[in-house]
């Protein structure tokens, strides 16, 4: 298996994320007194800001304001300020990189600021060598753009790129961007129209670095 670079996405990946959002976004939606659409909720997972309103936007309308101000607000409070767990065989797997002197980045649709906090507060901050975040592109996940730009910025060419991703919207991206992808799934599992793309699916990221050390 030959690569020259590694890209991982970041919330559900690299950091127990999701579960943490959607429990705040379950609780903002009690809140304001708006039902909790789990199928929709589901559906913005590896999305940027502009996917993930124009979904919530036909789904809560005009009360989806009140209910984003409510949902932001706790999970701000949260992720902002608290260490978000990383995820079983990410320390292992970026010690691994480094030692082989691979280059790496995160590709997230989280906004930078935030991405950045959570990174730091992780500890695992400084395993990167690039960032490139949902903020910062056109077209958001399930397009390439993101996993294109993050190779461009490490100067690698993505065909020459391993993509680590757990949502389906993010395999379809770093597919699309020609890259040779793993996905973790998290809080959806793929369905067979993704899994009939080819890719390689495993539990952990822990595994993920026994298939390299095969094929080192």
């Amino acid at each position: 298996m030959k690569f020259q670079a590694a890209i991982f996405d970041m919330d559900g990946l690299l950091l127990d994320t999701e579960r943490v959002c959607m429990h705040v976004f379950r609780q903002a939606c009690s809140t304001v007194n708006l039902p909790f659409y789990e199928d929709v909720y589901l559906s913005i997972i590896g999305r940027n800001s502009v996917g993930i309103e124009k979904i919530f936007r036909q789904a809560y309308g005009n009360n989806l304001d009140k209910l984003h101000l409510e949902w932001r607000r706790n999970y701000d409070a949260i992720v902002k300020h608290q260490p978000i767990p990383v995820k079983e065989g990410v320390v292992e797997l970026l010690n691994w990189l480094r030692t082989n002197k691979i280059p790496t980045a995160v590709a997230t649709s989280t906004q930078r600021d935030v991405a950045e906090i959570k990174l730091q507060l992780a500890g695992i901050d400084t395993f990167f060598d690039g960032l490139t975040c949902g903020c910062e592109v056109s077209n958001g996940k399930p397009d390439p753009e993101i996993y294109l730009l993050a190779a461009k910025r490490l100067g690698v060419d993505a065909k020459h790129c391993l993509a680590f991703e757990d949502s389906n919207n993010g395999v379809r991206s770093a597919i699309a961007a020609q890259m040779t992808t793993f996905q973790i799934p998290d809080l959806v599992e793929p369905c067979e129209e993704i899994k009939a793309l080819g890719h390689t699916i495993l539990p952990s990221l822990k595994d993920v670095l026994n298939v390299l050390n095969l094929h080192s």
